[in-house]
C-alpha cells in the first residue's frame, strides 16, 4: 500500500513537472517571437559624437553616415539607399548613425530644424528635408538679392531663423509635430549651432581624408569612394558576414 502511494506520488510529481515545463515553454515562445519580431528602426537615441543612431544597441555592425542637408548626393542616397538600409537596421544586424556635417548657413538652418525635437523625430524630419530639398532650396534661390543680403547681415542665430522661414522649413517641421514656437527656439539657439560646427571639426580632425558628404564609416573605418548604395551595400554585406 505504502509503495503504491509513493508510486502514485512520483507519477503525479512527474506529471506536475511536465505541466510546468510545458507552461514555461509556452510562456517563452511569445517572448522569443517578440524578440525576433523587434523592429529596431523604432529605437533611436542620441550619441556622444552628436549624431543620432537608429537600431539595436548591440548590432554587430555599426554604420555611420556624415550627411549634409544641402548635399544632392546625400539626398540621392536617402531616396535610393535608405529604404534598403532600413531592412538591415530592422533586423538588428546593423545600426545606423547619422551625423550632421554643415557646409553653410542654409545647411545649419536645416540641420537645426531636423535636430530640434531630438531622437523622437530626427530621422523622419531629416528624410522629409531631403525629400523636399529641391523645393526649399528653390524658395531661397527665388528670393530677391536684396532680401538675401539683408538676411546674411543678421547675427548668425537670426540669420538661421530667417532662412528657415524663407525656405518653409518651419512648416515642414510643424507637419512632423514640431510647432513653430519650438523650432524658433531651436533656430536661435547659439549653443546648438556651435555644436554643429564642432561636429564638422571633429570629422575633419578624426578623419584627415574626409572629402565631403556623404561619407560612411563601418565599425569606425572610413570607406573610400563610397557615396551610393551600390557602392555601400557590398561592404555592408561583407561586414555582416564577417560577424556571422
Amino acid at each position: 500500500m505504502k509503495r503504491a502511494v509513493l508510486l502514485a506520488c512520483a507519477v503525479g510529481a512527474a506529471a506536475f513537472a511536465a505541466t510546468i515545463a510545458q507552461q514555461g515553454e509556452a510562456a517563452a515562445r511569445p517572448a522569443a517571437k517578440a524578440a525576433r519580431a523587434q523592429d529596431w528602426t523604432r529605437v533611436v537615441r542620441p550619441t556622444t559624437a552628436g549624431g543620432f543612431v537608429m537600431g539595436n544597441p548591440n548590432a554587430r555592425v555599426k554604420l555611420v553616415e556624415y550627411g549634409s542637408m544641402t548635399c544632392p548626393h546625400c539626398r540621392a542616397f536617402d531616396a535610393e539607399g535608405v529604404p534598403h538600409l532600413l531592412d538591415y537596421v530592422k533586423s538588428g544586424q546593423v545600426s545606423w548613425e547619422f551625423r550632421n556635417y554643415v557646409r553653410d548657413a542654409f545647411d545649419i538652418s536645416a540641420a537645426l530644424i531636423a535636430r530640434c525635437n531630438g531622437a523622437a523625430s530626427f530621422f523622419p524630419l531629416t528624410r522629409a528635408i531631403f525629400n523636399e530639398q529641391a523645393n526649399w532650396e528653390a524658395k531661397i534661390q527665388a528670393a530677391p538679392d536684396g532680401e538675401l543680403e539683408a538676411i546674411q547681415k543678421l547675427p548668425p542665430n537670426r540669420e538661421f531663423l530667417a532662412l528657415a522661414r524663407l525656405a518653409g522649413l518651419q512648416q515642414l517641421a510643424s507637419a512632423h509635430g514640431v510647432q513653430a514656437s519650438k523650432s524658433t527656439r531651436c533656430l536661435i539657439d547659439e549653443g546648438a549651432a556651435k555644436r554643429l560646427a564642432e561636429m564638422d571639426d571633429q570629422a575633419t580632425t578624426q578623419y584627415p581624408d574626409f572629402a565631403g558628404t556623404p561619407t560612411f564609416l563601418i565599425d569606425g573605418k572610413m570607406l573610400e569612394t563610397t557615396a551610393t548604395w551600390d557602392a555601400l551595400e557590398p561592404q555592408l554585406k561583407a561586414a555582416v558576414g564577417n560577424h556571422g
